[in-house]
Parts: structure tokens; C-alpha cells; sequence
């Protein structure tokens, strides 16, 4: 073994008590997601470390790079913790490489080692000048950097600083669910999510003939490329057909959109609690459209109890679109199939409403029972990042 995965935890090294719990959740999500490839992993309390065969290791990067917890990793050279096995292999790495100027940064872990920090860089600088021609040492502006751990039982060379997806482990927090519409704003939210650790399932409202297969399919797409963030998604698509018709038939046309969101608010509360969840979690971005409005908001929020997160609330559409493009959910969103809030989309939607006036326009058909069949004929795919297809699937 040459060369290592050296992964450097970053916000989860704030955490006191129950750090062990968070290393150990991205442990097992880092190992869950490594399954299929020839790796050991190993960790301790500052690092995790992944041996790994090399001509896996570009596969191995794109994973992790999507493995919340990590703030950044290396690939780095393992030596034994001496001064001349860390001096060789600082000359053999660097005459492989193309520079004019250097910097040493050492960290020394190991605090029985005969040399501090500093002593160690200067060391280990003055060997790269005397063994590579035509160089010179930069402390400001460096063509490469090398750093060095120095820690009991090895020591570290690396010359790379690759970023993490950073946030906290999946599976840290409970579980929430996710309305996942088939925009641009639902995945982001849902993406911003799982970064703060939220174990995330997802409900899809369909309105089938009014909606299409391409739209559903539009949904487990996103789904997978979400699922790239963690082991699998639980989506559950509901069949909202028969109350969308019932508001649009029965109610004024102005209020349709906020019922229409009233009860899809009752539907997750009913499946927040059947499946053990804690929150709501929705792409809503304060006055993007008129369901989304402040008093808009309170009054389709005033039908539930559960808490509503809303990741991308003060986001402008840009920085939404910036991220979807990050995590590669946009050109999927942008495909131009409608879902139900998009299909019967009045000419004129209520920017304010009014409370009493929803109830009172709601109390028109019988929801209650529509909302209880809705949530029992739902029907659940689990949704891994490998599916591919998803014919049969309902």
C-alpha cells in the first residue's frame, strides 16, 4: 500500500459528546456506499482512512465527493513516521512533478517526535533544494504545496486538496419528508437537506390523465440523482386525481391553489406520521408564485402541526438554479412536463387569502374522505442512484 484516502471530517470536529455517533454514521454511510469496491476503511477521531485499489480510485472520488460530512480529503502517500522515509519520499513525489517554487506545511501530530512543525518543514525543504535542480522555496504563493502529517504509526504526504459535499452525515437527524414536485426548487431543497444530515423520503403528488407518465418519470429520475447522496430514497406517489377535480369543480377559482395546498399538507402530515417522520421538508421560495406568498404560507401552514422546513426560502431562482446545476437535478427539472400545481394553474391565483374564506370554500366537497383514500392506495419504490429503468416500478 502506497497511497491512502485521507478524509478530514471539518464541521462534525465541533462536536463534543456524540462526535463518535457522527463519525460513526459517515463511516458506515461512507462504507454502505463503497460496497461494490475493493477498499478498507478505517477512522479514528481526526481522520478516516480508505485504501484502495488504484484503478478505482477515480470511481472511489466520484462517491465520496457525494458523501455529506466530509469537508476535504487527499490522496496521499503513506510513509513510516521517520524523518528520512518522510525526506525520500518527498524527493521521489516531487521529481515526478513540474514546478519552479515549493512550500512545506507540516503537522505534527505526534508529539514524541524528536522534530516540532517547523523544525520538519525547514528539514524537509532543504532536501527538496538539494535534490531537485532549478527550484525554490515560495511561503506565499507556492506552484505546489506539499504537506505533511506526522502522526505515531505513519505519516501523511499529500499534494491535492479536494472539497467535500461537507454538511453532516445522512442519517444524523430523523427522518423528513420531502414534497418533491418535478420543479427546479424540490430537489435542491431536499439536496440542502440530507446536507444538515436529514434522513429524506419523498412524495410525489400525481394527477393522472391530468398529468403524465413522463411527468412521474421525470420525479424518479430526480429521485435517483438524489439517492446519489445517500443509499436509497423512499418515494411515494399519491394519487391526488380525485381531489384536484373536486377543488376545481367545487371551489371558486381564485382560492383553488391554496386548497390545493392545504390538502397536500394534510396528506403529509397523515404520511410524516405513518412513517415515522418528523418534518416537511418543500422547495418553497418566499413570493416565487402566489401559493408562496407570507400569507399564503400562514394559511395553507395553519392545517398542520408537524414543522415545515423550507431549505431554499430566501434563495432567489438563480442561486437555486446555481445549485441545481451543482448537483446535476436542472436539466431533468427543465423537462416540459407539468406536474399538478403547474396543470390547473388559474388565471388569476389569490396572493392573499383569506382563512375564513378557504374553510369556507373547502367545506364544499367532502375531503376528509378523499384525503384518507389518497393516502391508502399510496404507492411506495425504493430508488436507488444504480436504477436505471423504471418500467413496472408501479
Amino acid at each position: 500500500m502506497d497511497r491512502i484516502i485521507l478524509i478530514k471530517y471539518g464541521e462534525l470536529s465541533t462536536k463534543k459528546a456524540n462526535r463518535n455517533f457522527f463519525i460513526n454514521t459517515l463511516y458506515n454511510n461512507v462504507k454502505n456506499k463503497l460496497i461494490n469496491y475493493d477498499v478498507k476503511i478505517s477512522k479514528d477521531r481526526a481522520r478516516m482512512y480508505i485504501e484502495f485499489r488504484d484503478n478505482e480510485l477515480e470511481d472511489i472520488k466520484s462517491i465520496i465527493d457525494r458523501v455529506f460530512g466530509i469537508h476535504m480529503y487527499h490522496i496521499a502517500y503513506i510513509v513510516n513516521t521517520n524523518i528520512d522515509d518522510i525526506s525520500n519520499k518527498v524527493v521521489e513525489i516531487l521529481k515526478n512533478e513540474t514546478f519552479s517554487t515549493f512550500k512545506v506545511e507540516t503537522k505534527r501530530s505526534y508529539k514524541s517526535f524528536p522534530q516540532d512543525s517547523m523544525e520538519i518543514s525547514r528539514k524537509l525543504g532543504g532536501v527538496v533544494l538539494k535534490n531537485i535542480d532549478n527550484v525554490s522555496v515560495d511561503v506565499h504563493n507556492p506552484d505546489i504545496l506539499v504537506q505533511v502529517e506526522v502522526r505515531e504509526n505513519h505519516s501523511y504526504i499529500y499534494l491535492n486538496n479536494y472539497t467535500g459535499a461537507g454538511g453532516y452525515p445522512v442519517g444524523t437527524q430523523p427522518k423528513g419528508m420531502l414534497m418533491l414536485s418535478g420543479g427546479i426548487d424540490s430537489p435542491v431543497a431536499g439536496y440542502l437537506a440530507m446536507k444538515r444530515g436529514i434522513q429524506l423520503e419523498a412524495v410525489y403528488f400525481e394527477a393522472i390523465p391530468h398529468t403524465s407518465l413522463e411527468a412521474r418519470n421525470k420525479v424518479l429520475e430526480l429521485t435517483k440523482k438524489l439517492a446519489a447522496y445517500t443509499n436509497y430514497i423512499n418515494l411515494h406517489v399519491v394519487n391526488f386525481t380525485p381531489i384536484q377535480e373536486a377543488i376545481y369543480k367545487n371551489c371558486r377559482s381564485d382560492y383553488c391553489i391554496t386548497i390545493m395546498r392545504r390538502m397536500m399538507y394534510r396528506i403529509m402530515e397523515k404520511i410524516v406520521k405513518s412513517h415515522n417522520g418528523y418534518v416537511i421538508i418543500n422547495g418553497e421560495s418566499v413570493g416565487q408564485v402566489a401559493s408562496q406568498t407570507l400569507t399564503s404560507m400562514a394559511v395553507i401552514n395553519s392545517v398542520t402541526n408537524v414543522p415545515v422546513i423550507r431549505p431554499v426560502a430566501c434563495f432567489d431562482k438563480l442561486e437555486i438554479i446555481d445549485i441545481a446545476r451543482k448537483i446535476d437535478t436542472y436539466e431533468t427539472s427543465i423537462l416540459p412536463y407539468e406536474d399538478c400545481c403547474t396543470v390547473f394553474v388559474p388565471k388569476h391565483p389569490a396572493i392573499n387569502p383569506k382563512l375564513d374564506v378557504a374553510i369556507r370554500e373547502e367545506e364544499k366537497f367532502d375531503y376528509q374522505t378523499m384525503i384518507d383514500e389518497a393516502v391508502d392506495t399510496i404507492n411506495t419504490i425504493k430508488v436507488r442512484e444504480e436504477v436505471n429503468e423504471f418500467k413496472n416500478l408501479l
